[in-house]
Parts: C-alpha cells; structure tokens; sequence
C-alpha cells in the first residue's frame, strides 16, 4: 500500500473503532486485519473504499455506510424548492392529515422543509383539527429535525425521546413550544406555536420504506397519549448516524447511537404497528388506502372526534 492509502484507511478505521454503536462487540484486531487484506497494494484513497465498506458490513448494525466523494456532493447539492409529498389536508370528520417524507441535502432544504411543512399543517387545520393522522410511510430518512420542527405541535410540549450511546449516554430530544430541542438546546428554526387544549388523538401510519430518521419520528410518537400506529412494520434501522468528511471528499455515514422513546424503551429493529394492515394485492384495491381508512375510523372513534 501506498503511504496515503495507509493513513487513510488507518483514520477511517480509527473513526469506526472510536464511535461505533457497536464498538464494544467486536474483535478490532480482526477488523482491521481484514481491512488491510482487502485493501492491499492500494494506491489511490479510492482503493481503500472496499476494505472500509467490508469494514461497516461487518459491525452489523444495517445503518452505517460510506458516501464516495460524487455520492456526498448529490446528498448536500442544491437547494430544494418544493419538497415532493409533503402535504396536508382536511379528513372527513375534522380531523388533520399531514404527509412527512425523508429530507437530505443543505441547511436551505431543511429550512424549506419547515416551511413548506408547517404550511402544510395550518392547511390541514392546525388547531382545529380534531386529531391527526401523521403519514410516514414514505419517509426514508435523512434528517430527522426539520420533521420534528413540522410534527411538534402535533407531539405537544414535553420529552419525546433519546439517543442512547454504546456507553448508556442519553441525549434527550424535546419539544418547546412546538420546535426541536436535543438535551435542551433548540435546532435552530423559530417556536411554531402548541395546538390549545388537551393533547389531540393522533394515528401514525407506517410501513416498510418508513426507515432511520422516519423512524425516529415513530418513536418521538411512542409512548404519547391518545397515540395508535396503523401499517406495517418499519425498515428496522431506529438508530443515529453521524457523518464524518474524509481527506478525500468521501463521507462516514457512522451509526452511533440506538433511538429510545420517551418511557426509555429503545429500538434497534423493525418497529410493529399496533393495528398491522398489508396492501391487498388485487386490481380491485389498486386505488384504495386501507391503511388510512383504518386510521381515520379509529380517530372518529375516539371523544375528540366523535360528532354530538
């Protein structure tokens, strides 16, 4: 190998051992053996890029992932103008729907995301919607605090989950006056006022494609009052990345912390519904929304929304 090659993999490997979820259950002597065996006679940083993506796959945890230099520059491009399938509207019988998707990309993207979003939710009927549907189930991830600062009136005021490290160190995630808190600093976006009144019934829907940071936003809805999940079952990756630039441009998508709900439960695998709803196949249901059916007959069933 090349002296450049070596350091480099050296510090990505430094990287992983350092701030791994899993750190504490794995041979590092047998990692990086392995590492440096695939990556023989490497020349260029670009050659080492096996040995480090064999490296993640071997920790186990689903999450963790190396961006090569075009791949992160896609990830943080340009801003984007409109966010596709973030909506709201008005159900039958009073209730508020709120579509959230995953969102990637630079800081304007994410202050769009919130605009656009809360936008959404004051369509929806903000505090005069009776409960909520909150859809996630095309929420794939990327960040999770731009979906917060758009589900936090929703949520209420109060902890609403965690990160738990390898060590057992908390960082708690919170909502203030309807905005993003993480161990009480905010996010960065302006108060978005709480819906008045008692806490209303929300239905969250999910599914397969509902994965990392859409996940999390699940399990910010565990645990909360007047609170039901209709779908199917998430991706299975509830945990955290943290991103670290290499030398090179190439971006470690490290996972190092497990999501925990607000009563401290926390998750590392797919997360079930409470009512679990498979798409019915059939041409005939090609157009049908069973999922939000059940949802919205649920939230009609419930004092908030039951009509005099």
């Amino acid at each position: 190998m090349s002296p450049r090659a070596r350091t480099y993999l050296s510090k990505a490997l430094d990287l992983i051992e350092k701030h791994s979820l899993l750190r504490h259950e794995v041979d590092w002597s047998d990692v990086r053996s392995r590492a440096f065996s695939q990556a023989r006679g490497a020349q260029k940083t670009a050659d080492t890029y096996g040995a480090i993506d064999l490296t993640l796959y071997s920790l186990g945890d689903r999450h963790s992932l190396l961006w090569e230099p075009n791949e992160a520059k896609e990830h943080f491009g340009a801003t984007v103008a409109h966010i596709d399938g973030l909506e709201g509207r008005s159900l039958k019988g009073s209730a508020g729907y709120i579509s959230l998707p995953g969102v990637q990309g630079s800081q304007e993207t994410y202050d769009q995301y919130v605009r656009q979003g809360r936008s959404a939710v004051a369509k929806a009927g903000a505090a005069e919607a009776c409960g909520w549907v909150v859809d996630l189930r095309s929420n794939t991830g990327g960040n999770m605090w731009p979906m917060l600062a758009v589900a936090g009136p929703i949520l209420g005021d109060g902890e609403v989950g965690a990160f738990i490290d390898a060590d057992g160190n908390k960082s708690v995630w919170s909502i203030e006056h309807g905005s993003p808190y993480l161990d009480g600093k905010p996010d960065g976006w302006s108060d978005s006022r709480p819906f008045a009144g008692s806490a209303p019934p929300v239905a969250v829907l999910t599914g397969k494609r509902t994965a990392s940071s859409g996940e999390a936003v699940v399990v910010a809805f565990r645990g909360r009052p007047e609170t039901r999940f209709f779908g199917e079952q998430t991706s299975g990756v509830p945990t955290g990345n943290v991103m670290y630039r290499l030398s090179d441009g190439a971006m470690l998508v490290l996972t190092e912390v497990k999501d925990a709900d607000r009563t401290g439960r926390a998750y590392d695998a797919p997360i079930p519904p409470d009512v679990e709803i498979v798409k019915d196949p059939r041409p005939v249901a090609r157009n049908q929304d069973e999922v939000l059916q059940a949802a919205q007959s649920w939230l009609l069933k419930q004092a908030a929304c039951r009509r005099p």
